[in-house]
């Protein structure tokens, strides 16, 4: 029987791989290549560095990868054995090409690329210029061309010696009487360039931009790296050395090599393009003018952010900081700061600027309108509205008002005794933004260079009654601050942050629920949730072009601490605040993704995300709304939302309650994805995921729930396939997904690759 069935895969096999070489050959390109021609398959370049430079030569990989870079042609792409675009515009230059193979064509055909398009001697040129920029000169490069009649391809190889590398000995600036050049001498032995280094044409030019930055934050608000000119010497030496000499080129204006102060600080906060009103009202605040035709912001409140001054040298970095924090505030649609040279008291050694700050603000009210269609994993369809009224600028201070009333109805359907159940939810939130530090201690603005805290108030109200089952309100509120390091870091820290959770009208069905999970009784019964939490985030992926991308958040939520000195206390029952139980944990989590551009829109990216809740003192179980869950189109997308774990449950076995049970207070989750285009602004995907969540302590009604030392054998898999729209950052994805691994199986059962029941995904924005 063995023999057979091992027969029969290997008959299966060799027909798959028959039926691989056929499509291959029907999809070929051969017959269309004009016999004159070979089609060129690309270069590859081999570089030579003797031992006795290894020491000089530490950046040998990055040497490489820039010399195959300037290699030319670009042969044309390959997928999966098959010339596509190659093949699409062939099929295009028939005589009646027809509408699919012109729309194909438009979209991925390329134009053949053949060995007769490459020229070797001019990259050789190109090759040997690039080593001479690298400090290499005369150096050896040898090419040529292999190329395969039969296949009808041809490759360029290129043989490259490295000879021994130029060398600084010293690095002298040319003396002169000009104030800009005293500040050049101050700044020349920091950073770059320095004695021992090999001869670098990009190392010279990213010198002369940080001089060019050095002197002008130093007020020189006329200079430019142009000015600047290097000479290299070797006469003075036998070895393969060079002194390097740098000066100003000759005719540079006067007023390019003297410094410029500020002189007047003019700021417009109502400033409208295009606009012929004349302001008439003028406040002067701190050696500034302050002119609007009436009090659209207030000046003192508006000052803070401001970091130009009167009497200080120009610089560059302090205006961007201005600009920063003024488009920060969140009421300015453009900040524009211009400086105009005061002819009038220009000296010898030193000039004037008039600093003017125009202002453009955004609408001050604006109402947003979402209305949406929610089919969720439980058979719960139906629409959600939200209206959201915001108000810029409430108090003349940059304050920011939003009010956001939502509501939603959802219906279930086919889902057997269930069917027929509804919920309602209504909610109304309200956020205030203040762009400063409101604290009962005093705190300066300028202790925070880059950016201003802002305070941030909320407050809200939910209402949600599911039929058959209980109705829920919700009252919550946060007092805050938001605040930005540098450009990659936000901080947000929250010292009041309190939930009110009333569960009421249950049902005797839902009652049930309940007795059956006392666990999940006592995370109902916890209504008061009084705690704080901070969130730190290293974003990194705000440099697109960079390779390698890292971004980082983590959360700390500790709630019950301060209130639990002044709660009153019984022996015989949780101890409770104003007449209510209060919850008692801690909960840190931990998100890490990153990303690998691979060129041409191609990018890995991997994520790792890590929770766990703790309760303690007046707590035995972390409350329901704290609690993690898995599964769904931003978490282990091969299972629905709430569907997978805690750990090795079995969901079928409590179908009833597994909407409510299926959370955990621990998550572990990883996610790994290949993006590509396809074309235009549809993007394509391939992904896994992994992950499942788990309780830290021992639940009756959930068994298997209980996290434990087989964490890594219990873990939900599953890998799928998407499309994504993607226009301008707004994405519109789909997902779909097939389980590899059911946790809930018997151990030698989990690894299930259930591709006849996939998981379809939609969401907006990328999962991570």
């Amino acid at each position: 029987m063995k023999n057979s069935f091992e027969k029969i895969r290997s008959a299966c096999h060799g027909y798959v791989w028959a039926l691989w070489a056929v499509l291959m050959a029907s999809c070929g390109v051969n017959k269309y290549i004009p016999e004159e021609e070979m089609l060129f398959k690309g270069s590859d370049l081999e570089l030579h560095v003797p031992d006795s430079l290894k020491d000089k030569v530490k950046d040998y990989a990055a040497l490489e990868s820039e010399l195959e870079e300037v290699l030319r042609p670009v042969p044309n792409s390959k997928a999966l054995g098959v010339y596509w675009g190659l093949r699409a515009h062939y099929k295009s230059r028939k005589e009646k090409p027809g509408f699919i193979n012109r729309f194909l064509n438009k979209k991925i055909g390329e134009a053949p690329v053949y060995a007769s398009d490459a020229d070797l001697s001019r990259t050789e040129a190109i090759i040997r210029n690039r080593l001479e920029n690298r400090g290499f000169f005369y150096s050896d490069v040898q090419s040529q061309m292999e190329e395969n009649e039969k296949k009808k391809r041809a490759e360029a190889h290129y043989t490259v010696s490295l000879p021994e590398p130029y060398t600084l000995e010293r690095y002298i600036v040319d003396p002169d009487s000009a104030p800009v050049i005293k500040e050049i001498e101050k700044n020349i032995r920091k950073w770059i360039i320095r004695p021992g280094m090999r001869f670098d044409l990009q190392a010279l030019k990213s010198e002369r931009e940080r001089l060019d930055n050095a002197v002008k934050a130093r007020g020189y608000y006329n200079f430019n790296p142009d000015f600047l000119v290097f000479e290299a010497d070797t006469n003075q030496y036998k070895e393969k050395k060079f002194d390097l000499f740098l000066r100003l080129k000759k005719d540079v204006p006067e007023k390019s090599k003297v410094p410029y102060r500020i002189e007047k600080v003019t700021v417009y906060p109502n400033y409208i393009l295009e606009s012929d009103t004349v302001s008439i009202d003028t406040v002067k605040l701190n050696n500034k003018d302050f002119i609007q035709s009436e009090t659209f912001f207030k000046p003192y409140r508006l000052d803070p952010f401001i970091q130009i001054a009167r009497g200080a040298y120009y610089n560059p970095d302090v205006s961007r900081n201005t600009s920063r924090r003024l488009t920060s505030i969140g009421a300015y649609k453009f900040v524009n700061i211009r400086y105009d040279e005061i002819d009038s008291l220009a000296t010898d050694s030193t000039r004037s600027l008039a600093a003017n700050i125009f202002l453009s603000p955004l609408n001050k009210r604006a109402l947003r309108a979402e209305l949406q269609g929610v089919v969720k994993s439980n058979n719960f369809m139906g629409p959600n509205l939200a209206l959201t009224l915001t108000n810029r600028n409430l108090f003349k201070g940059g304050e920011i008002l939003s009010i956001t009333a939502s509501g939603g109805y959802e219906l279930q359907v086919a889902s057997g005794d269930n069917t027929g159940m509804n919920s309602l939810q209504l909610g109304l939130k309200g956020d205030l933004i203040f762009p400063r530090v409101l604290s009962p201690i005093r705190i300066r603005e300028n202790w925070f260079k880059y950016a201003i805290p802002k305070t941030k108030i909320s407050m809200g109200a939910d209402y949600l009654r599911r039929s058959k089952l209980y109705s829920l309100a919700t009252i919550s509120t946060t007092f805050g601050y938001i605040w930005d390091s540098n450009r990659y870091i936000t901080h947000e820290f929250n010292p009041v942050s309190l939930n009110y959770v009333n569960l009421a009208e249950t049902t005797p069905e839902f009652e049930q629920i309940l007795d059956d999970n006392p666990f999940l009784r006592n995370s109902f019964d916890q209504k008061f949730i009084p705690g704080l939490t901070y969130s730190f985030t290293y974003n990194g992926m705000v440099d697109q072009y960079k390779k390698h991308q890292l971004f980082l958040n983590s959360t700390v939520d500790i709630a019950g601490n301060l209130i639990d000195l002044f709660s009153q206390r019984d022996s015989d029952r949780p101890r409770s605040f104003l007449g209510l139980e209060y919850s008692q944990y801690a909960k840190a989590d931990v998100d890490v993704r990153y990303h690998i551009c691979m060129g041409r829109e191609k990018k890995l990216a991997t994520r790792i995300f890590a929770g766990l809740g703790v309760p303690y003192g007046n707590s035995g179980i972390m409350p329901y709304s704290k609690l993690y869950f898995s599964g769904g189109p931003y978490s282990v997308r091969a299972f629905r939302i709430r569907s997978l774990g805690p750990g090795t449950f079995n969901p079928e076995n409590n179908s009833g309650t597994t909407y409510f049970d299926q959370t955990g207070s621990l998550r572990l989750e990883f996610n790994m994805e290949y993006r590509f285009p396809l074309f235009s602004y549809l993007k394509g995907a391939v992904f896994a995921d992994a992950g499942n969540v788990w309780n830290t302590s021992e639940n009756e009604a959930l068994p298997g729930g209980k996290f434990s030392s087989n964490f890594m054998k219990e873990l939900g898999m599953g890998a799928g396939v998407g499309m994504r729209v993607d226009v301008q950052g707004f994405v519109i994805r789909l997902d779909l997904a097939a389980p590899l691994r059911k946790p809930w199986l018997p151990e030698d059962e989990r690894w299930d690759f259930d591709y006849k029941n996939p998981v379809l995904n939609f969401a907006i924005g990328y999962p991570f």
